[in-house]
């Protein structure tokens, strides 16, 4: 069986998809199928030479501790705004289905899947529309206290006006502390911390380099846990804690700087108001497949959820395979479970 693994893209988080991309393809190279690897936005293999189907192994790609510079990349690709190469139809047609191994951007936003189901082409993850609704934090938010899932006090920020005007609205309305984060990024980018007016204003300003819509919500005391959800079977927890500051860029992918625990130490009562929270909003925002959703679970054992994750990373320190594991589930199995539900067979 043919599969075309899509990674990289014009994304802020382009690194994390070429590891998590880089680690499907091999894995799935081990497990039997021939591979094609490409990045969307160039249409070339990760060593910048022409992709093409193999089963040879394939090595790991390592993120670097900064976020990558997109301008730079435009710059010196030539393709501007395009965000996809001219051979990525045929080499998805040729496959017999695509694996999503993207973060962000239209790999995440719904965009590609659309293109995807146009075509006719099977592919992993959510359709167009879980990803367009998980992928804009102020419409997950939205459903997710349709569905009864506690999520924080929240307002969604146009700096067009000004950032101080801003600022006004957000202490109106939300207060401190609080967390500020771009409408619609990943893998913690531009997100930052506030307690006081100053460090607001800072965060609105950084947030708006990513991007024009930032929400700001109330900042929710307690331990950091994900839940992820394969096939309607919702996983172990998986309990995050930073060794210093926040679960930002650099400790979410460079190994070492988290403690992870898997499964999460939990009563039944807190194990039991997780699993409902995660199966309510992935009805909610219409997903399939898989998916990841993380919590704030306060003193209360109330579990807050911040956010949704149709595609999840698959990099060494990631946390679906590690959720997976507990389960019983490698990773070479968990990546042909993925492929397996999207052509419609049974894992």
């Amino acid at each position: 069986m043919k599969i075309t693994v899509l990674a990289g893209g014009l994304s802020h988080e382009r690194e994390v998809s070429l590891s998590s991309g880089s680690l499907i393809a091999g894995a799935l190279v081990r497990r039997g199928f021939d591979v094609c690897l490409v990045d969307l936005y160039t249409g070339k293999a990760i060593d910048g030479s022409d992709p093409g189907f193999t089963d040879e192994p394939i090595e790991p790609y390592r993120v670097s501790p900064t976020v990558p510079d997109l301008e730079a990349l435009k710059r010196s690709t030539g393709r501007g705004e395009r965000r996809m190469a001219d051979n990525i139809p045929a080499l998805c047609a040729e496959a017999d289905a695509v694996f999503i191994a993207l973060h962000g951007d239209v790999g995440e936003n719904g965009q590609l899947q659309a293109y995807l189901d146009m075509a006719c082409i099977p592919y992993t993850g959510s359709g167009y529309a879980g990803s367009l609704l998980a992928m804009d934090k102020d419409l997950t938010k939205r459903l997710l206290v349709g569905a009864g899932v506690p999520t924080a006090p929240w307002v969604l920020c146009d700096l067009s006006r000004g950032v101080e005007i801003a600022a006004d609205r957000v202490e109106a309305e939300v207060g401190y502390p609080a967390v500020i984060k771009p409408c619609s990024g990943g893998s913690s980018v531009g997100v930052s911390m506030a307690e006081d007016r100053a460090e607001l204003v800072a965060a609105l300003e950084k947030a708006n380099a990513f991007e024009t819509a930032i929400l700001v919500e109330r900042r929710i005391t307690g331990r950091e846990l994900t839940v992820s959800i394969l096939d309607r079977e919702v996983l172990p927890a998986v309990e995050i804690i930073p060794l210093s500051g926040f679960y930002d860029y650099e400790n979410k992918y460079q190994a070492g700087l988290t403690r992870e625990i898997c499964p999460a130490p939990l009563t039944e009562a807190e194990r039991e108001a997780l699993e409902e929270a995660t199966l309510k909003g992935f009805r909610a925002l219409r997903l399939r497949g898989y998916a990841r959703f993380d919590f704030i679970l306060d003193g209360d054992g109330t579990p807050w959820c911040l956010e949704a994750n149709t595609l999840p990373g698959m990099t060494p320190t990631s946390l679906l395979p590690q959720a997976a594991f507990a389960a019983g589930i490698g990773y070479g199995e968990l990546c042909e479970r993925m492929v397996l539900l999207a052509i419609g067979e049974e894992p």
